[in-house]
């Protein structure tokens, strides 16, 4: 009895002291998403108002690779999959690259490049999590705990998902396995940040997909094509990533050169497209899921934008990008089988998810914070197919393969 008791003392302590610091950690990221957040829009808005804003990309992009060049020679090792690869080696982030992965993305997103917002606030959080456990003297497996805690709650704040973006922190490490010891931890900063930046003015996209038709034989049979169809453009944009990450390997120049050729192409090719293609793509993902219609080919020019973009002196995330192609890939499957363009344009947002980053659980969960539980029957079983067609592969080569998928 005694044992017992002194068993479920040590367990009370352990919640107590993991409430305390996952929810520092959560709040300290809430507020650096919110002054993130808030300095990219402005800055978004600023250079709006200049219809040729784009043609600044060249001189955005050299300015991003020449600060990286100089100030971060190791400017490729807190991307977000070198955060990965750190969290699961349990090495400590230092303050630099906390700082460079802060305010390189805004000057990247606003000359025109396409990146992703997630990843300066997880790449901050976790870079947090890993000073605060420095502070604090913690030991490596608990100042991973912490590293993941930022991860989660950078996630959550960033797109409004606390319950999936906890999972997400969890479930990107390892492919097929989930790190169950950091799960109260990273809830738990997740639901803070959320909270904090919700409350510090930070609006987020929901929107419920109500026109979800009758299940059939036939629609069950549709969803499940969807999730292979998601799971082939994956694939496509995981091995188009590999292909520019060689190239720009084997183009032996200076990096800022590299920045002032990567924007030169982008203009060209904003001139010959459309600016659809350059920044976050807001607006596009949000028609999409209102039911409107894009070019067959818009996903694979998002993927093509974003590799010149991040491998040719950029810097940011993913993940937003990752929500346009899977937006606009839905409208051409709902159009090829004539089916609601809102509908599938919402699953093939979280399966492509699903299927580059290997996180169907997080991505399932996603489609019930963003879409509604209409839908979310039918958005996890594409995401479970998406994330079995793309294999071993993902956009995140430093996560570890916990499990054969076949």
């Amino acid at each position: 009895m005694k044992k017992r008791l002194s068993e479920e003392t040590l367990l009370f302590i352990n919640v107590i002291k993991w409430f305390f610091f996952s929810g520092f950690v959560g709040i300290i990221v809430g507020l650096s998403t919110t002054i993130f957040l808030k300095l990219l829009n402005l800055s978004i808005i600023t250079v709006s108002h200049y219809p040729y804003y784009f043609l600044f990309l060249p001189i955005g992009l050299f300015v991003v690779s020449l600060i990286a060049y100089y100030f971060y020679p190791n400017h490729k090792d807190y991307t977000t999959d070198k955060v990965i690869e750190s969290i699961n080696n349990e090495k400590a982030i230092s303050l630099p690259s906390v700082l460079k992965a802060f305010f390189l993305p805004v000057l990247t997103i606003a000359s025109g490049g396409s990146a992703g917002k997630e990843a300066p606030c997880a790449d901050v959080g976790a870079g947090l999590g890993s000073i605060l456990a420095k502070i604090l003297r913690f030991s490596d497996e608990d100042r991973k705990k912490l590293m993941i805690c930022g991860v989660a709650a950078g996630f959550a704040s960033v797109f409004g998902v606390p319950i999936s973006g906890a999972i997400f922190g969890l479930e990107v490490l390892y492919v097929g396995k989930i790190f169950y010891d950091a799960l109260f931890p990273a809830l738990v900063s997740g639901i803070v940040s959320y909270q904090v930046s919700s409350f510090l003015g930070i609006t987020y996209f929901y929107r419920p997909i109500s026109l979800v038709p009758i299940f059939s034989q036939a629609f069950f049979i549709k969803v499940v094509l969807a999730g292979v169809f998601f799971g082939v453009c994956s694939f496509l944009f995981v091995e188009i990533f590999k292909l520019f990450e060689w190239l720009s390997r084997r183009l032996l120049i200076w990096l800022p050169l590299k920045g002032i050729l990567g924007g030169i192409v982008l203009i060209l090719l904003t001139f010959i497209f459309s600016s659809r293609y350059l920044g976050l793509g807001l607006d596009t993902i949000q028609a999409c899921l209102e039911g409107g219609k894009v070019i067959w080919y818009a996903f694979l020019l998002k993927i093509l934008f974003t590799a010149i973009t991040l491998y040719f002196g950029g810097c940011g995330g993913i993940v937003t990008p990752i929500f346009f192609i899977g937006a606009t890939s839905g409208v051409l499957f709902a159009e090829i089988f004539k089916l609601d363009i809102a509908t599938f344009s919402a699953i093939g947002l979280v399966s492509l998810l699903a299927g580059a980053a290997n996180t169907p659980i997080a991505a399932s969960i996603m489609a019930v914070e963003l879409f509604g539980t209409k839908i979310a029957p039918y958005a996890a079983l594409a995401c479970v197919v998406s994330f079995l067609m793309t294999g071993h592969r993902s956009v995140y080569p430093a996560q570890v393969l916990g499990v054969k998928k076949f």
